[in-house]
């Protein structure tokens, strides 16, 4: 294992370890970003969740980093099963810059955990993404004011809360 993901070994699922100087290390060496991506595909689900928590933070801030992964992301990373990986690959699809066929299946991941994953925060930022996704692109926009309006009625407070945010800006377009 390299360097950089033995610095997000050990402890235990609640906590962060060492992803603000990994983060930091990214930032200062981005050559690091394809050593930390191959994180997320790790056989530990500690490494898996903070490489994708260090990935998020820094795409955040320069998505062109992870616009040469991104149909790894899309086809690969997209379909672990982690919830704490799910969630930051759902704020992550919303960086890319991606055609119509990519679009179309970030759209069917973001769908499917709406429909299959149990985490709320998974729930809450695919949805937020769909929103992000459908506000500039009218041909999906449709399908995802029906999903989020589906939603109203049978979600939990939290993602309710969000719906209803979402929903408004959806609709005034």
């Amino acid at each position: 294992m390299s360097e950089i993901l033995l610095k997000l070994k050990g402890g235990d699922l609640r906590s962060i370890g060492r992803v603000e100087e990994v983060v930091a290390d990214i930032l200062q060496d981005p050559a690091l970003f394809g050593e930390v991506f191959e994180g997320m595909l790790n056989d530990d689900p500690l490494v898996r969740m903070r490489s994708a928590d260090a990935l998020e933070k820094v795409s955040s801030k320069h998505p062109e980093y992870l616009q040469p992964f991104k149909k790894r992301v899309i086809n690969e990373v997209s379909q672990i099963k982690q919830q704490e990986v799910r969630w930051h690959v759902a704020q992550m699809f919303s960086y890319l810059e991606v055609s119509r066929v990519e679009r179309d299946e970030m759209v069917k991941v973001l769908l499917s955990y709406l429909d299959t994953d149990k985490s709320k925060i998974v729930k809450v930022f695919s949805m937020q993404t769909l929103a992000d996704l459908a506000e500039k692109d009218e041909l999906i926009r449709p399908k995802v004011v029906r999903k989020i309006e589906e939603i109203l009625e049978t979600g939990s407070p939290a993602i309710v809360s969000r719906a209803k945010k979402l929903l408004p800006r959806l609709k005034k377009q």
